[in-house]
């Protein structure tokens, strides 16, 4: 899971320490908040993982929550669980990647 939160992480716009991987850096108005890569928790908790549901209906394509959850399910099929909507995030993702 490491990898699919860091991936997740990325996507939402944290980048990777230059010396050490184990750290990734979130960019604020105040500075950079230091996030560990074992404490991403996209995987396993809704409030990490519904941002980034809302950015992909917001920055890619321009609809309304409920609709953007009604399109990863359509294309990614049955994502009723927690664990089936962090595939289709992680899916997602790797889609616009490419």
């Amino acid at each position: 899971m490491e990898k699919t939160n860091k991936l997740i992480a990325e996507f939402m716009g944290l980048t990777n320490h230059h010396n050490d991987n184990s750290i990734m850096l979130r960019k604020t108005p105040e500075g950079n908040v230091v996030v560990y890569v074992y404490d991403l928790d996209y995987d396993s908790s809704w409030d990490w993982l519904m941002p980034v549901v809302q950015k992909i209906g917001d920055e890619y394509l321009n609809t309304p929550f409920d609709e953007t959850y009604s399109h990863l399910t359509e294309q990614y099929e049955n994502i009723w669980t927690l664990e089936d909507t962090y595939k289709a995030v992680v899916e997602f993702i790797k889609d616009q990647n490419n």
